[in-house]
């Protein structure tokens, strides 16, 4: 706790005082061209790897980066994709997994989530995600967790899928004015990989997305 304090005493006394403008001209609305879906995991920190400001990103965090298929488990996540597409008008839905997932490694010991009865029932979408994505070629990482890598690519996978059947999201879609993708971040190299759908297959970000030149 004593860190979160101290770095707000940074943040008050040399952050926001240089960037005052920047806050106050966020202060009464955003304008974000990205809902970032991605983990719950304290090691995955979308601003500091994409290098973003504050009012880029929308954020939604949940144990798996999962989103619920329509129709089942209209909650926070389901009603975060309506706003950010109907209200912020968001152009792009990227959901982001990351290596050594503690979601997917859960599912491989369900016994070990008897006394979480919550936990199991949320895990049961990460599960049905995994099924769904099953045969995609897996980012790049080391071989010691080649089965794990291939099981979060895979629930990315299923979870972009999902995100199709959100009603907001197909009509953006239908109509172009919506992109989604699926990404993941290895924690150990920092690198990032891009899901192509017409190869099944991950590759690095920067192979699928060119450098502007300026």
């Amino acid at each position: 706790m004593q860190n979160l304090i101290d770095g707000y005493r940074r943040f008050r006394a040399e952050v926001f005082p240089q960037r005052k403008d920047e806050f106050h001209r966020l202060a009464d609305s955003q304008a974000p061209s990205v809902l970032f879906i991605t983990c719950s995991d304290s090691r995955v920190l979308p601003s500091l790897i994409f290098q973003t400001n504050p009012g880029d990103m929308f954020l939604c965090r949940n144990a798996g980066n999962v989103v619920p298929p329509a129709g089942e488990r209209a909650g926070g996540v389901s009603a975060t994709i309506e706003y950010a597409v109907k209200v912020l008008r968001v152009r792009h839905i990227v959901i982001c997994g990351h290596s050594d997932c503690g979601a997917v490694k859960a599912t491989l010991e369900p016994g070990r989530l008897r006394t979480l009865p919550l936990v199991a029932g949320w895990l049961n979408l990460v599960e049905k995600a995994q099924w769904i994505g099953g045969g995609v070629t897996a980012a790049s990482g080391d071989d010691h967790d080649k089965d794990l890598r291939k099981r979060i690519c895979a629930n990315v996978v299923g979870q972009l899928a999902n995100l199709r059947t959100q009603s907001a999201v197909s009509e953006g879609l239908a109509g172009k004015t919506l992109e989604v993708h699926g990404w993941y971040y290895d924690i150990f190299s920092g690198a990032v990989e891009a899901y192509i759908p017409e190869e099944r297959r991950f590759v690095p970000l920067e192979n699928r997305f060119p450098a502007r030149t300026l």
